[in-house]
């Protein structure tokens, strides 16, 4: 079955030989076998290409699926060794990513040497299943229906500016007053450029009309600290900078969005044991953030 597979995913006898490190001709004898023993033909083969009959389609699915069963399995054991083994592919935000995971890598492949990371930095919403993902970490007030998640930490949008600015502008009494300054916006904030906070009164949206946009929070965080204006940004981006001084949290009785931050991936019959193992080790990583939740 893994033979006949690799034939499969390499499109030919040769190809598939060279993967397995096997000869042609061990190749074509275990697949001659395995057709013998079903009593069909699996591949119609020709002098410049492969391709599988009816009955090969049927049996190459079933074979992918258990295949992955036992590599699974075989993993799953591995790993209660506290080993893991293989590729990892995550997907992680840009600046949450520099700034508190990147740190956090080299001690997980230094517990788990066998593993591989392909670690890509993107703000897009990427497909996990498309795009061949094994993992994310999201930021958003609740992950997507569509994928398991577990929570790792928490961090909330604060609405600040820097000293010279709110010295040199009107007072902000209320998020209406928002309208009357300068505003500086990341531009993939979920709610678009209606902030909403949740006041002594209830809930409240302001339509904002921003000077500046940006798809990176660091940008619009350089920009208020140049005193250019407002920015709605989370915790973990400003925190320093809150405790420094250098930025001044706004109508702190308004509380902005508290997002989630959440490691996630498909919904599969099984979590891989890599996966968890790396799950495992984030939770325990961020179980204490240094940044105000």
């Amino acid at each position: 079955m893994q033979v006949f597979a690799a034939v499969v995913d390499a499109g030919s006898f040769v190809n598939a030989a060279d993967a397995l490190k096997m000869s042609k001709a061990a190749v074509s004898r275990h697949v001659a076998e395995l057709e013998a023993r079903l009593g069909v033909r699996l591949l119609n083969r020709t002098t410049r290409k492969l391709s599988l009959t009816d009955e090969g389609q049927t049996f190459h699915a079933r074979c992918a699926t258990l295949l992955a069963d036992i590599a699974e399995a075989e993993a799953e054991i591995t790993a209660r060794s506290g080993h893991a083994s293989g590729l990892l592919r995550i997907n992680v935000p840009v600046t949450f990513g520099l700034m508190h995971l990147a740190r956090l890598w080299p001690a997980f492949m230094a517990q788990h040497p066998k593993v591989e990371l392909d670690i890509t930095l993107a703000d897009r919403l990427v497909d996990l299943v498309e795009e061949g993902f094994d993992m994310a970490v999201r930021i958003a007030r609740l992950p997507s229906s569509s994928l398991i998640s577990r929570k790792l930490a928490s961090t909330r949008l604060v609405l600040c500016a820097s000293p010279a600015y709110l010295a040199q502008n009107p007072v902000l009494a209320h998020p209406r007053d928002i309208t009357r300054h300068a505003v500086l916006a990341y531009t993939l904030l979920s709610t678009g450029d209606d902030w909403q906070f949740e006041g002594p009164e209830g809930p409240v949206a302001v339509r904002i009309k921003p000077r500046l946009r940006s798809n990176s929070g660091d940008t619009c965080r350089a920009a208020a600290l140049q005193d250019q204006g407002l920015i709605l940004q989370p915790s973990f981006l400003i925190d320093a900078e809150l405790r420094s001084g250098a930025l001044t949290e706004v109508l702190p009785e308004f509380r902005a969005l508290d997002l989630g931050i959440y490691a996630v991936y498909p919904s599969r019959r099984h979590v891989s044991p890599k996966v968890r193992l790396l799950i495992d080790y984030l939770a325990a990583a961020l179980r204490t953030v240094h940044w105000r939740p």
